[in-house]
């Protein structure tokens, strides 16, 4: 089987040294290993997703001497994928409406960690796990709420998913010189997560799910700060009967204060270096992929992310 590679960047900003990292990373493993090399478009948030951050995408990449595959997937231009999948998870009883807002949820964590003295679980990303508020609503009354045009998500009902796809459940992690080994996942860590939102059609972990699985994806390259979301996917693709790639979380590109590169921190973004002078060579070159270099990870320290 032909290993299949992607870098799949958010529209919403300016790329960044981080993401020039996992780019050029996922491209030099698919050149190695004699697979292909996809871009795709997650321009599923419509409220802050842009085509000109789209352009400068393509731009920044050119830019630094990559090529890949056309026509590029954009999945904005796939919501009915979505949706049916959505369906399907609704009609099997893993998905039900949800109400609350992001302050109806705090409230509510808060009241039981007053109650019981305790914190209140979180979350691989250290958000707080939904209640269930809205798991028990009668299906009378959440058909008429959203009859009325009342806002809502779907949640996944994680009790109902764990129990229609039973574990163990693992993945296979591998290291770009080719080691690998078999990894224990932890979905129920996640909770009741939200897979389709309430104003677009799915959600990142639904998309990029289906779209591995469309795009024939084989081996998924991206950083570690996305490790955890991978034992949900590992749910999801039981729940879904799609096949689970091999997994690569690569090490993150830090900046001077050892914080990750950030878009919303306004880290440094490569046009801004490309108007400073630097060149796309001195780049790779700083990152480790010069034409005789080796070096595949990043080592996690500050001045990684701070251009000399």
């Amino acid at each position: 089987m032909t290993p299949v590679f992607r870098f799949a960047p958010s529209p919403n900003g300016r790329l960044h040294l981080g993401h020039a990292y996992s780019a050029l990373l996922n491209e030099r493993l698919a050149q190695a290993w004699g697979g292909r090399f996809l871009l795709r478009i997650e321009d599923i948030d419509i409220a802050r997703c842009r085509p000109a951050f789209e352009a400068a995408i393509i731009e920044d990449l050119s830019w630094l001497g990559l090529s890949w595959e056309v026509p590029v997937r954009r999945q904005s231009e796939h919501f009915d994928d979505y949706r049916r999948t959505a369906f399907l998870l609704k009609r099997k009883g893993l998905l039900y409406p949800c109400f609350c807002s992001r302050k109806d949820v705090a409230d509510a964590v808060a009241r039981r960690e007053a109650a019981t003295g305790r914190p209140w679980p979180r979350d691989p990303d250290g958000a707080p796990l939904y209640p269930g508020t809205c798991r028990s609503l009668p299906s009378s009354e959440a058909e008429s709420r959203i009859a009325s045009g009342e806002p809502h998500s779907w949640r996944l009902d994680q009790p109902a998913a764990l129990k229609e796809a039973p574990g163990p459940y693992f993945y296979d992690s591998f290291r770009p010189e080719g080691r690998a080994h078999r990894v224990v996942a932890h979905p129920e860590l996640w909770g009741d997560t939200i897979l389709v939102r309430k104003d677009t059609p799915t959600s990142y972990h639904l998309s990029v799910v289906m779209d591995d699985a469309i795009q024939g994806v084989t081996h998924v390259v991206r950083g570690r700060d996305l490790e955890a979301a991978t034992d949900l996917h590992v749910l999801l693709q039981r729940l879904l009967d799609l096949p689970t790639p091999r997994y690569h979380h690569h090490g993150l590109v830090l900046d001077p204060l050892g914080d990750k590169l950030s878009k919303s921190r306004g880290s440094e973004a490569l046009h801004e270096l490309r108007e400073r002078g630097i060149d796309a060579a001195t780049i790779r070159r700083h990152l480790g992929f010069s034409a005789d270099s080796e070096h595949l990870e990043p080592n996690d320290a500050g001045n990684q992310g701070q251009h000399r």
